[in-house]
This record gives C-alpha cells, structure tokens and sequence, in this order.
C-alpha cells in the first residue's frame, strides 16, 4: 500500500467519525501547483468546522491561512470554493489582488520564500439538514417514514442543533396543539417553517401569533398550506407533497448561495 492510500484510509476514518458526530468538515485538495511547492497535486487534507487541518497534509504555512478562510466560507455558504496562493508579483502579472475572486477562483498571496502557486479545492460536508415534524398525526408520521429516504435527519422536537446544521420545521398538529406548536417553532428560529392546514386556518391564528407580539414579517414567510400542490389526498401523498416542496426549498437556497 502507497502512503497515498495510507492517508486516504486516515482521512476517510477521520470524516466518519466527524459524520457520526454530525460535525461539519471540508476537504481540501491540491488539484494544481507551479514552481517549488512542498505539497504536490493530489495532496489532502480534512479540515475542522474552525478552519484547522485534523488529518492530511497540504505542505507547509504558507497555504494555511488562505486554506482556512476559504474552509469557513465554504461551511458558511454550503459550496466549494477553489482558492489560488501565488507571489504577489504573479497575482500582479494576472492583474489581481489577494482576495479578489474571479470566474470562481479566489486569489491569496504566498509570502513564503518558495514563491510558488498552489491551487486548493475545498468541499464543505454539512450535517443532515435537520426536519423537525410537530404533532402526532398521520400526516406526521408519513412524513417521518418518508423524509430518511432522502438524507433528511428526522427530530420531533426543537431542543437540539448542532453547528452549521439547517433546520426545516413542519408543523403536521391538524388540531391539536396549533398554536402552541406554531410559537415554538418561531422561538426556535428555524430556516423555514411549514404549515399543514388550509389557509384560512392559519390566517385565523395569524392573528393570535400577531396578539402574542410575533412579527408579521415572520408570519408572512410560513408555507401555508405546507406542500406543492399535487392533488394530493391521503396521508402519504400529502407527505410527499411537503418532502418534495422541503426538497426545492433546500435546492433553491444552495443555488442562492452559489449565486
């Protein structure tokens, strides 16, 4: 076995263990150098919520700090981001500046003596966006058995949130505990909110949410009724109808990001 293949066993222990602890990471990769550089093409390195390498290697200083603030960014905006360290006669050669992104490719200066170019792909790994269904009706339950299938981590409750980790609240009570649940979910501060009920009965406890000094603005943004509109009838096609419409809300914020 190669150390290539050695390290890539450490990195992929590494990344599990991290995943199991649903912990945010990055991956860093060497995809290009030119001049004298340590690290060639095809050196790794997973990198910590912090920004700190915990396994790998991608040379020596020089790309640490460049490495870093592009790792933070990537876990802050959920998207890769590809980070070139070169002299600053070079980036003034190409016409740009350190922090300057152009066509996707963000500039950083290298001050070390070795003046060489290194160009670093990182690769955010969120944890499972987090769903939490409120309420204890089919509905609910459909959407509990269903959501797993499609890499959604599955809470019934608000308490906890880890670092980095999105959280989606659908609210499924029909009846029994609406208002109390819709309170909840606006205390938690939740990436989104869905409501599962007909519109005229969530403008009904608008009203009280207003009553209870809840922004209206916040009000406003709630899906309701939660779901595409599939003409859907039973429990489980209602489900579906709310994990497909959770699905292009995720999708439609990531690309906002890349934007």
């Amino acid at each position: 076995m190669t150390p290539a293949e050695f390290l890539s066993t450490d990195l992929a222990e590494a990344a599990q263990e991290l995943r199991e602890m649903d912990q945010p990471f990055a991956f860093a990769t060497i995809v290009r150098t030119a001049g004298s550089t340590a690290a060639k093409p095809g050196a790794k390195a997973l990198l910590s919520a912090d920004g700190t390498i915990v396994q790998g290697w991608l040379g020596g200083g020089c790309t640490r700090g460049a490495v870093k603030r592009a790792a933070l960014k990537a876990l802050q905006d959920g998207t890769p981001q590809l980070v070139s360290v070169a002299p600053e006669d070079l980036l003034a050669e190409k016409g740009v500046s350190a922090g300057d992104e152009i066509d996707g490719t963000r500039f950083a200066r290298n001050g070390c003596p070795s003046r060489g170019t290194v160009d670093i792909f990182i690769e955010p790994c969120l944890p499972t966006p987090q769903l939490v269904v409120m309420g204890a009706s089919p509905v609910a339950q459909a959407l509990g058995v269903l959501a797993p299938q499609f890499h959604w981590s599955v809470a019934t409750g608000l308490d906890h949130i880890k670092p980095h980790q999105q959280r989606y609240v659908v609210i499924a009570t029909q009846g029994q505990g609406d208002l109390e649940a819709l309170k909840s979910a606006f205390a938690a501060a939740p990436d989104y909110i869905a409501f599962v009920g007909s519109r005229k009965k969530y403008t009904a406890l608008a009203e009280k949410l207003v009553a209870a000094g809840i922004a209206q603005s916040g009000i406003d943004q709630v899906q309701a009724p939660a779901g595409l509109d599939l003409g859907a009838v039973t429990p489980e096609e209602i489900a579906l109808s709310i994990l497909a419409q959770l699905v292009q809300e995720r999708r439609s914020a990531l690309k906002q990001n890349d934007a």
